[in-house]
């Protein structure tokens, strides 16, 4: 009996026209339930194993076009020049002007990434500074940390912008979408008051104003009014606000 030939061009085929795959799809397409088969396939047209949802997607070379910090994404899967989420940190921590915030560093990557700098600053391959009670994570190499210290001391309170980094990253979109629906159904005050408390607890007046399509302002009106307690429970607008009442005409 002769043995079953598997063709490298059905996955070529299938990843030009699908971009991106998983291993039970590629092991479907081949008709194999052989992890290595597909491999040795893959291997021939020169493939990329994608950095996000722990390496399970796979594309070619000739698909991917990096951009200039050598990431590329199809549908939220994010695969790196530099091939791992461990070396694609270390290239960029190393090479970053004034080091990263975690926080900075999960939104540049899209992931988190706490579990594999803690990697590489035990493998001696980064170096993590406290700075303003954050770590910051610089390069390993002496002078390149120095300049990344005195440049990151150079910016503006970089550790609180970081802090409401992360929390805004953390919302999910069923929370945001609550949010909304909720708002929705308030008044005009209590709307206003709820964008404050918002903005209070995830950072950012004007992210929260994004959100609600509210002005910035009436974010920070809200936020300035809960902290000063300066809320009326029966009356939705300030004194003197809205309309301006309309006499009635008498006849002459």
């Amino acid at each position: 009996m002769r043995p079953t030939v598997f063709s490298a061009d059905v996955l070529r085929r299938f990843l030009r026209k699908n971009r991106i795959a998983t291993l039970p799809q590629l092991k479907q397409l081949l008709g194999t339930e052989a992890n290595i088969t597909v491999f040795r396939k893959l291997k021939e047209l020169s493939y990329r194993t994608s950095y996000s949802h722990r390496g399970s997607f796979y594309t070619l070379d000739e698909i991917v076009t990096f951009d200039q910090r050598g990431l590329w994404s199809f549908d939220s899967v994010w695969f790196s020049f530099h091939g791992t989420l461990v070396a694609t940190a270390e290239d960029h921590v190393t090479r970053s002007e004034a080091g990263y915030f975690a926080s900075e560093l999960e939104v540049i990557l899209h992931v988190p990434v706490k579990e594999p700098l803690l990697q590489l600053v035990a493998q001696d391959r980064i170096v993590r500074q406290p700075v303003s009670g954050m770590y910051l994570y610089c390069a390993a190499d002496p002078q390149t940390r120095q300049r990344q210290l005195l440049a990151r001391q150079a910016l503006p309170d970089q550790a609180a912008t970081a802090s409401a980094i992360t929390t805004a990253a953390s919302v999910s979109d069923e929370l945001r979408a609550a949010i909304v629906l909720f708002a929705s159904l308030l008044d005009e005050q209590q709307r206003r008051l709820y964008a404050g408390l918002e903005s209070l607890q995830l950072g950012g007046d004007r992210q929260i104003a994004e959100l609600l399509g509210l002005d910035p302002h009436t974010v920070a009106k809200g936020r300035r009014q809960i902290l000063a307690k300066e809320v009326e429970a029966d009356r939705v607008r300030a004194v003197g606000g809205g309309r301006k009442p309309v006499e009635k005409k008498r006849p002459r």
